[in-house]
């Protein structure tokens, strides 16, 4: 499947270039501990999401969408780094509400993995 043209918020089209998503993300990661296959598969599948959409054109949106999931759940700095810049978090109030909510998502993961499983009842035999 082809890998559809990218609709930047200008209007202007372009391809999609992995390279250019590989670098921006590799600057977010920057110093630190993600291995470079960690990465690569991070760009692997949003490229594959993007061909599985099978349409022509995707804003940048949809891609910095994908991208900030995904380094959200990689690395919670690289994550941070890379908003500041797609999310145009261009002030302290602004970054440290975003740190919170991650914050918030980290803690409410954490209880989720703490807690027991519910037990199930046993069916009744007939």
């Amino acid at each position: 499947m082809a890998t559809p043209l990218i609709v930047k918020s200008s209007g202007e089209r372009q391809d999609f270039n992995r390279d250019k998503l590989m670098r921006g993300i590799r600057v977010s990661c920057g110093k630190r501990p993600i291995a470079s296959a960690d990465i690569d598969r991070l760009v692997d599948r949003v490229e594959a999401h993007l061909q599985s959409l099978g349409q022509d054109e995707v804003s940048s949106r949809v891609v910095g969408d994908m991208v900030v999931e995904e380094l959200k759940r990689l690395d919670p700095i690289a994550y941070v780094r890379y908003a500041i810049v797609y999310l145009g978090l261009d002030d302290l109030e602004s970054v440290r509400a975003e740190i919170d909510v991650l914050l918030s998502e980290q803690s409410q993961r954490a209880a989720l993995r703490a807690s027991p499983p519910e037990s199930i009842e046993p069916l009744e035999e007939t």
